[in-house]
C-alpha cells in the first residue's frame, strides 16, 4: 500500500510503499479516509519535533485521521463504522497512565504519539489500532472527522481551565482565543457554542483581506490585531477576559495572558515555543496571581472522553464554518499541496479514500 512518510535526515514528504498491515488480536483495520495536516507534521517534516521508529528509516506521518473500519478483528466494532483514533501509544507494553485511560498525562518518555514520535502514522491507504484507542463517531461528520484531534485537544484544555476554577461559582462570559490558526478557529467556534461565553476576541497579525478574520467575524467574535494591541493591552483596549486560549507557541503570550485575564479568570497554555529568555517582571505577575485569584494552566494531546466531547461539537457546528475553514483535500497524487503553507492556507487534508455513506 501507499504511505505518505518522511525519511531519516530529510526534510520533505515523500511517497513510500510499505506492507498493508495485518490486525494482531484485539485490533481492527480501518481504511483511511481523510488525514489532517498541522504545524506539528510541518515540524516533524522539518526535523525540529519527533521522529521515526527505533530501527526504521522513515515515519509514516499523520496523526489527525478518520476511516472506516473494514475488518473489526473481534473489536466492538462493526464493518463499516466511521472510526477516529486517538494519537498516543505505550512504548513498551501498558504503564499506568495507559492502564488509567490517562496516557495524555503521561510524561515524557512513558508514550510514543503515531505519526509523530517512536510510532508511524495514518497517512496511509490503511492502519490498525486496538479498540481502546479508537472512538466512534457519526456518519453526519465523516468528511471532517479530521478535525476531531485538533478540537479535542481545545476540549482538554477548557475542561481543564474549569477544573481549575471548581472551588468557587465561576461564571465566564468573555474569551479570548490567542492564534487564529486552525486550532484556534476551532476552539474559537467550540467556545461561540458554549452559552456562557457572551463575548468573544480572536488575536492575530493578520492584515484585511483575511479568510481567518471573515471566519471571526462571521462567528460573531471581535478581531484583535496584535500589532496594534498586544495581548498586555486587551484588558485595557476591549475588557479583562474570564478565559485565554493561547494557541501561539509565542512564549511572551503565557505571562502577558495573566494581565489579559479578569479577577478569577483562567489561561489555557498549549503552543509549546522555542528557548526564549526575555525580562519579566515576577513580581507584579506573582502579586495578580495571588490577588485576584488567577490561574494559568498547561496542556497537551487529549484522551478519549475529550476525543468523544469533540465529535459531539464538531456536530452541532454549522457546514458554512467547515466550507472555510478547510481550505484544500487533496488525493494522494497531489499531496504536496497539503503541505504548502501561505497566507490562503488555513486548514489542509490529504485523502487516501472517498467516504460513501452506507444503505
Amino acid at each position: 500500500m501507499q504511505a505518505i512518510a518522511v525519511e531519516r535526515g530529510e526534510n520533505r514528504p515523500v511517497v513510500v510503499e510499505t506492507e498493508r498491515p495485518e490486525p494482531a488480536t484485539g485490533e481492527a483495520l480501518v481504511r483511511t479516509l481523510r488525514v489532517g495536516v498541522d504545524g506539528t507534521d510541518h515540524e516533524v517534516v522539518g526535523g525540529s519535533h519527533g521522529g521515526p521508529p527505533e530501527g526504521d528509516d522513515h515515519l509514516v506521518l499523520g496523526h489527525e485521521a478518520v476511516g472506516v473500519v473494514e475488518d473489526p478483528g473481534g473489536t466492538r466494532f462493526s464493518p463499516g463504522d466511521i472510526v477516529v483514533p486517538t494519537v498516543r501509544r505505550p512504548p513498551n507494553g501498558e504503564n499506568e497512565y495507559f492502564a488509567r485511560g490517562e496516557p495524555d498525562m503521561a510524561p515524557e518518555g512513558e508514550y510514543h504519539e503515531r505519526g509523530i514520535v517512536g510510532k508511524h502514522g495514518f497517512m496511509a491507504e490503511y492502519f490498525t489500532s486496538p479498540e481502546e484507542h479508537l472512538v466512534s463517531i457519526p456518519e453526519s461528520i465523516a468528511e471532517i472527522g479530521f478535525l476531531v484531534e485538533p478540537l479535542s485537544v481545545a476540549e482538554k484544555a477548557m475542561e481543564l481551565a474549569t477544573a481549575s476554577r471548581s472551588s468557587f461559582t465561576w461564571e465566564p462570559e468573555s474569551a479570548l482565543v490567542l492564534g487564529n490558526g486552525s486550532l484556534g478557529l476551532l476552539t474559537l467556534a467550540m467556545l461561540r457554542e458554549r452559552s456562557e461565553f457572551d463575548r468573544l476576541y480572536c488575536l492575530g497579525r493578520r492584515d484585511r483581506p483575511d479568510p481567518t478574520i471573515e471566519i471571526i467575524e462571521d462567528l460573531g467574535a471581535t478581531y484583535v490585531d496584535s500589532r496594534e494591541t498586544p495581548v498586555s493591552e486587551v484588558a485595557a483596549e476591549h475588557e479583562p477576559m474570564d478565559f485565554v486560549f493561547e494557541a501561539t507557541g509565542y512564549a511572551k503570550h503565557a505571562f502577558e495572558t495573566i494581565e489579559a485575564l479578569a479577577p478569577n479568570g483562567v489561561g489555557a497554555l498549549l503552543g509549546v515555543p522555542e528557548p526564549w529568555e526575555f525580562d519579566i517582571d515576577g513580581g507584579a505577575l506573582h502579586k495578580e496571581f495571588v490577588l485576584h485569584n488567577k490561574a494559568l494552566v498547561g496542556s497537551v494531546n487529549s484522551n478519549v472522553r475529550h476525543f468523544e466531547a469533540a465529535a459531539e461539537t464538531l456536530a452541532d457546528l454549522p457546514g458554512w464554518f467547515f466550507d472555510s475553514l478547510v481550505t484544500g483535500v487533496y488525493d494522494l497524487e497531489e499531496f504536496a499541496a497539503a503541505f504548502d503553507d501561505d497566507d490562503t492556507t488555513i486548514k489542509t487534508a490529504v485523502q487516501f479514500s472517498a467516504y460513501e455513506e452506507r444503505r
